[in-house]
C-alpha cells in the first residue's frame, strides 16, 4: 500500500542565522525549540494527525497490537532485596502501565502491597521507585517522576506501617537519598522560571541534607561550587554511616572525589581524586578505606583500596584484558563484573584479603545483574537475561557459591525455534567489531528478511544481551533483531570508547554502516528489507547514518535523538555532553567537527531519504524535543520521494523512563508497522 501524503507546511524564519567562527549557519525552524507556545503546539497537533491517518490505514496495525498485548500480559517480577526483616520486590501482573511494589517479612509470607505507583495516576504516567533506605531499616526515601520528565518529587514512608511522613521536597535532578543518622543527603536545583521547568539549561547543581520532619526550606546546604555551574554532584553515605562521598562530574565522563569522614567529625571535605580525566566511584568501605571502581591507569578498570587520610592506595583486583564492568558488595564479599565480548562474567572475591573466591556460574552468555547488597546479607538474588532468555531471577547463596532457579518468567515464547550467534565485521578502517544476531532457526540466507539493526554508540555506554518482549513480533515473522557493539561504548573499556567520541565520532557512524554492509553482503537481508534503530544518543547516530548513506536503509527510528549538534549545549543538561561531543562554543575543530556530522544540518534538498518515523515526547527534558522537531521539519522540506516520513510526537511522557505500559505497546505496534508496511511486507502473523 502507497500513501500520498500531504506534510503539513511549516512555517520557516529565514532571519535566523549564527555565526561559528566565520561560518554561517540558518536556523530556520528555530521557533519550534518555543515547546511552550501556541504555534508549536499546533504544530504538534498537526503532525501528529498526519502520523497517525497514515498509520491507521496499515492493515495489519491492528493485528500486531493484539498480538503484543497478548505477549505482554504475563507477571513480570523484579528481584528481590532485604531491607532489616522485610524483603521488597517489584510486580507488574501483566498490562498494568506501572509495577507495583510489594514486601513481605522473610521469603515465606503472604507478600502486601507496599506501593502502588497506578494509583498516583489515572494514565500511569506518574512513576515511582526507592531512592534510598534509613541505615536502621525504619524509612523509605521515594522518588516521584511525572509524564516521563526527569524532574523528581521525594517523599517518605515508614516501612513498617506504610505511612507517609510530612516531608516533601521538590526541584530534585538526578538524585538518590544518601541517608545519614535521622535524615538523608540529596541533589537539586534552584526552583526554575514558569515555563522553562523542560527545556532552560539546568545550573548550579547541589547538595543539601534534609531531617526528618522539617520543612524543604530548612535544609542545610552540605556542597555547592559557585565557580562552576555546569557540575552534576552526588552523595553517597557508607552502611556504617562512616563516610559521606560527594561524586562530581562535567558530564557523561570523568569525575572528581570528595570525602568527608563524618565518624570523626571532620568538618571540611577532603579531595581524594581530582577531576575530570579519569572515572572514579566508590563501591563500598572496609573499615576506615574506600573500595573505588576506577580506570586510572587502567583503560579497562581496575578496582583500589584507599585510605583517604593518607590518600595512600593499593590495587585490590588488578586490571586485566577484559573490560571490569562493574562492582557490588555484599555479605562480606566484592562481585565483580567483567564483559567477555559484551558479555557478563561474575567473579566473587573475599573483602577480607581481595583474593578470588570463584567465579559464579551463570545459565549462559547473556546480562546479570543485582550483584550487591547489605554486609550481613547470607544470600543474594540476581536477574540473568539474553536475547532468547527472558529475565529470570536466580537466588544465589553466598557461603557456597551456588545459584538456584527463584522466578521464572511466564512469557509465551519458545526460545528453542530461535538461535543467536555473535558475528564480527570489519569497519571502514579495519577495526574488527561484534554483532550479535537474533533469528528462527532455518533461516535462509537469501536476502529477504526484514531486519532491525540497533545500536547505540557513545557514553561509555556497554549494550549486552537482554531479552525483548516486543521483538518476539519481528522473530516470528521471519526477521532478524541485529544490535551492534560500535566504538564510543564501554565494551572493551576505555580506548573503545574513545575510539568513537569527540573528533573520532565518525567511527562509529562507520562502524554501523558497516554493520549493514555486512547483513547486506551476507544475504541476511537487503536494502529493501533494512531498518535502522536508535535512541537519544542512538537517535544521533541514526539520524547521521542516514544523512550520510540514505541509499543504505529502507526504514529509519530516530528515536528521542540529539540531532541538532551545533545547540544541544544550550538546553536542559545539554552542557554535560560536551565531554563526550564536544561543542559548536568550544573552537573552530570543534565546530567543524560537529557540523559534517550534524543530522538537522546534513540534510540535503532534493534527496531520497528511508522512510523515516521520529519519535521524541513532549516531557522530555533529557534531549529536549526541538531536537526532533527541526529534523522532521527540515526532513519533510528537503525529502524527495515516496517513502513516507513522519514525526510521532508522544505526550504526557519523557526520555522514556517510567513510560506505561499502554503507551509502550502502542509505539511498538506503530514502529513494526510501519516497518512491515515500507519494507512491502504483505502480511503479519
Amino acid at each position: 500500500m502507497s500513501q500520498s501524503l500531504n506534510y503539513p507546511k511549516t512555517r520557516k524564519d529565514d532571519t535566523v542565522r549564527d555565526q561559528y567562527f566565520g561560518t554561517s549557519v540558518a536556523d530556520p525552524y528555530r521557533w519550534l525549540e518555543n515547546d511552550t507556545s501556541a504555534a508549536t503546539k499546533a504544530w504538534v497537533v498537526e503532525q501528529n494527525r498526519l502520523t497517525t491517518q497514515y498509520l491507521e490505514k496499515i492493515p495489519f496495525r491492528h493485528t500486531i497490537k493484539k498480538r503484543l498485548e497478548a505477549l505482554w500480559n504475563y507477571p513480570k517480577y523484579g528481584a528481590p532485596f532485604r531491607i532489616g526483616s522485610y524483603y521488597f520486590f517489584s510486580k507488574n501482573d501483566g498490562l498494568q502501565n506501572q509495577a507495583v511494589i510489594y514486601y513481605q517479612k522473610g521469603l515465606t509470607s503472604q507478600p502486601e502491597v507496599f506501593l502502588d505507583p497506578n494509583k498516583l495516576s489515572t494514565d500511569g504516567t506518574v512513576t515511582a521507585g526507592f531512592a534510598g533506605f534509613s541505615h536502621d531499616h525504619k524509612y523509605a526515601a521515594l522518588s516521584i517522576n511525572r509524564a516521563g520528565s526527569d524532574w523528581q518529587e521525594m517523599e517518605v514512608m515508614e516501612i513498617a506501617t506504610r505511612k507517609k511522613t510530612k516531608d516533601q521536597l521538590n526541584w530534585l535532578k538526578f538524585s538518590g537519598a544518601a541517608w545519614y543518622k535521622d535524615g538523608f543527603y540529596y541533589s537539586r536545583y534552584d526552583e526554575p522560571k514558569s515555563g522553562e521547568e523542560l527545556s532552560a539549561a539546568n545550573r548550579f547543581h547541589k547538595i543539601y541534607y534534609h531531617r526528618l520532619g522539617t520543612a524543604q526550606s530548612e535544609d542545610q546546604l552540605v556542597f555547592e561550587d559557585k565557580e562552576h555551574p555546569l557540575r552534576y554532584f552526588f552523595a553517597q553515605t557508607t552502611e556504617d554511616d562512616r563516610f559521606l562521598i560527594i561524586n562530581s562530574s562535567e558530564g557523561t565522563d570523568g569525575s572528581e572525589i570528595w570525602v568527608k569522614d563524618l565518624s570523626k567529625g571532620q568538618k571540611d571535605f577532603t579531595l581524594l581524586f581530582k577531576g575530570f580525566d579519569h572515572n572514579y566511584s566508590v563501591i563500598d568501605n572496609i573499615g576506615g578505606k574506600l573500595l573505588v571502581h576506577t580506570n586510572e591507569k587502567a583503560p579497562n578498570y581496575r578496582i583500589v583500596l584507599v585510605d583517604p587520610s593518607t590518600k595512600q592506595q593499593q590495587d585490590f583486583v588488578a586490571e586485566k584484558p577484559e573490560k571490569l564492568e562493574s562492582a557490588g558488595t555484599g555479605g562480606g564479599k566484592l562481585f565483580v563484573n567483567y564483559l567477555k565480548d559484551a558479555s557478563d562474567r561474575i567473579f566473587q572475591y573475599d573483602l577480607k584479603n581481595g583474593k578470588l573466591d570463584h567465579s559464579v556460574e551463570l545459565p549462559g552468555l547473556g546480562s546479570s545483574s543485582g550483584w550487591g547488597g547489605n554486609k550481613d546479607d547470607k544470600e543474594i538474588f540476581y536477574v540473568f537475561t539474553s536475547f532468547l532468555y527472558p529475565s529470570t531471577i536466580f537466588k544465589y547463596t553466598i557461603a557456597t557459591g551456588k545459584s538456584e532457579l527463584f522466578r521464572k518468567s511466564e512469557v509465551k515464547f519458545n526460545p528453542a525455534d530461535y538461535e543467536t550467534k555473535q558475528v564480527f565485521f570489519p569497519s571502514k578502517d579495519g577495526t574488527k567489531v561484534p554483532m550479535f544476531l537474533t533469528y528462527k532457526k532455518g533461516l535462509k540466507l537469501d536476502g529477504t528478511a526484514p531486519t532491525l539493526l540497533y545500536a547505540y554508540g557513545g557514553f561509555n555506554v556497554s549494550l549486552t544481551p537482554a531479552f525483548s518482549t516486543s521483538n518476539i513480533i519481528l522473530l516470528e515473522n521471519g526477521g532478524i533483531y541485529a544490535q551492534a557493539n560500535l566504538r564510543g561504548g564501554g565494551e572493551y573499556g576505555e580506548s573503545w570508547h574513545k575510539g568513537g567520541m569527540l573528533e573520532k565520532k565518525q567511527n562509529v557512524f562507520d562502524d554501523f554502516i558497516a554493520a549493514a554492509e555486512y547483513l547486506e553482503k551476507e544475504k541476511y537481508t537487503s536494502k529493501e528489507r533494512l531498518a535502522i534503530s536508535g535512541g537519544s544518543n542512538g537517535g544521533l547516530l541514526v539520524g547521521a547514518v542516514m544523512t550520510q548513506r540514505p541509499d543504505l536503509f529502507k526504514v529509519a527510528f530516530p528515536a528521542v535523538g540529539v540531532m541538532d549538534m551545533l545547540r544541544f549545549h544550550q538546553f536542559t543538561v545539554g552542557w554535560g555532553w560536551v565531554v563526550e561531543y564536544g561543542s559548536s562554543a568550544q573552537s573552530k575543530e570543534s565546530f567543524e567537527n560537529l557540523y559534517r556530522y550534524s543530522p538537522l544540518h546534513q540534510l540535503k534538498a532534493g534527496t531520497a531519504y528511508p522512510a523515516t518515523m521520529v519519535t521524541t515526547a513532549d516531557h522530555d527534558d533529557r534531549v529536549v524535543p526541538a531536537h526532533s522537531f527541526k529534523f522532521a521539519a527540515t526532513l519533510q522540506e528537503k525529502h524527495q520521494g515516496t517513502n513516507p516520513v513522519l514525526i510521532r510526537i508522544e505526550t504526557s511522557a519523557g526520555h522514556g523512563a517510567g513510560k506505561p505500559t499502554a503507551k509502550i505497546i502502542e509505539e511498538q505496534a506503530d514502529k513494526w508497522a510501519f516497518m512491515f508496511e515500507n519494507m512491502g511486507i504483505k502480511t503479519v502473523k
